[in-house]
């Protein structure tokens, strides 16, 4: 016979799981007064960044990302694999990435140009990317509802705009850069600037900026990057205090054969690179696929690289060095460069030998406010004859100290300590 649950078990047993039962309760008792909260509580627990970071509010959190908010602007804290990371900065842009793309296909659309011809463009885009940016922008799709090919839209979308504007590709006005150090600043230590200058045709993409912060795990560099969102970045920062910007050269100068796009190679030198020596020798020893002015600094000193699609000049400067729209270095043997170029060039200079010894990264800021009508280098929705032109976004930044104050076209400088967000290990 099968006995059955109906028999009550003898005393003992209860007793036994009596004491049994109290042991364990005073067992989690003890952990819970000695093991700490968070362990208790993954809820509770606190990214890196986000326990550094005190002075901006934290708006958002998604799959281990954080977004910021700095003023007007938002600043997006990524870490992990590289598909991570992109999954992150499409969770916590969602909003801001759908709004951007349907501005962008409007926009093109109603000039008669195809959703299919834009795509077909787009796809051009990532062919030759390395594969880390392959996984962010995969990594974006995934958490957006848009497609890869909208994605790679986006991230080329302020040159289909520049492009798609009748007359505004005429004029080759795109970007300026003023570094100061040693005598010329307050400290000795360098102050970097650059003007993002392009027409206004994308003036509209002022809305979507972000500052983003990717931190690998991979070993690689935590970087900064400044853009419209998903837009293809042209202003980097990395936590070993290295800076890399670009200027249109100003000429017609395309490679001979298929190349990766030199811009996107900016990726890999901010990731790869920790001092100016490796990242000089990264640039020459990169193909660019067409022609550009590479703006670089690093904690102590600045320089700029003309460079060709089959030749490299460095450009150095005692204390102060400058670039805008052309070659400067005589040996390239060129045609006086275009009045908008050679004018701001020139105001840079004296404006930094005006200011000499008392440049500051507010006295930089105050420099880089004046327009070009007023003796300076901005572009203030500025008419060029093809169209107007304006200074899209600027950014200061101090490498020693990884400062960085940010603006965009009609709107307030905004301070960023980017130290915090890297990670323990800065400059």
């Amino acid at each position: 016979m099968v006995c059955t649950s109906e028999v009550p078990p003898p005393l003992y047993i209860y007793k036994i799981t009596d004491t049994i039962m109290k042991k364990i309760f005073l067992v989690l008792l003890f952990l819970m007064l000695t093991i700490p909260a968070p362990v208790l509580s993954t809820e509770q627990e606190r990214s890196p960044a986000e326990t550094q970071v005190t002075d901006l509010p934290l708006i958002a959190t998604f799959e281990g990302g954080q977004r910021y908010q700095a003023g007007t602007y938002p600043v997006i804290v990524l870490s992990g694999s590289y598909r991570d990371m992109g999954r992150q900065y499409g969770g916590l842009m969602t909003t801001e990435l759908n709004d951007e793309y349907s501005y962008i296909m409007d926009t093109l659309t109603s000039q008669g140009i195809t959703k299919e011809e834009i795509i077909g463009e787009a796809q051009k885009v990532p062919a030759y990317y390395p594969q880390r940016i392959k996984e962010i922008f995969a990594g974006m799709a995934e958490t957006t509802g848009l497609t890869d090919d909208d994605i790679a839209v986006l991230y080329y979308g302020p040159i289909f705009l520049l492009f798609s504007t009748p007359n505004q590709e005429a004029v080759p006005a795109s970007c300026s850069y003023l570094a100061a150090w040693g005598n010329y600043t307050t400290d000795g230590l360098p102050v970097v600037s650059r003007n993002w200058d392009l027409g206004d045709s994308i003036m509209p993409l002022t809305e979507w900026y972000v500052l983003a912060i990717y931190r690998p795990t991979d070993g690689s560099n935590s970087i900064a990057t400044w853009s419209p969102a998903g837009a293809r970045p042209e202003t980097f920062m990395n936590n070993k205090g290295l800076f890399i910007a670009d200027d249109n050269c100003g000429r017609e100068d395309d490679a001979p054969e298929t190349r990766p796009e030199f811009i996107t190679e900016y990726y890999r030198f901010m990731f790869d690179y920790s001092d100016l020596n490796a990242l000089e020798t990264a640039i020459y020893g990169t193909a660019p696929d067409v022609g550009w002015i590479v703006d670089v600094a690093g904690p102590n000193e600045a320089f700029v690289y003309e460079k060709s699609t089959n030749r490299t000049l460095k450009r150095t400067g005692d204390g102060v060095i400058a670039a805008a729209n052309h070659f400067v270095d005589p040996s390239w043997n060129l045609p006086a460069p275009p009045e908008h170029s050679l004018s701001r060039y020139n105001n840079l200079l004296r404006q930094a030998e005006e200011a000499k010894g008392s440049i500051d990264a507010q006295k930089m800021m105050e420099i880089r406010d004046v327009c070009i009508e007023d003796g300076g280098s901005k572009f203030c929705h500025s008419d060029l004859g093809g169209g107007k032109y304006s200074s899209n976004h600027q950014v200061v930044f101090e490498p020693a100290t990884l400062t960085l104050w940010m603006n965009v076209m009609d709107k307030e400088w905004q301070k960023v300590e980017l130290s915090p967000f890297f990670g323990s290990e800065t400059a």
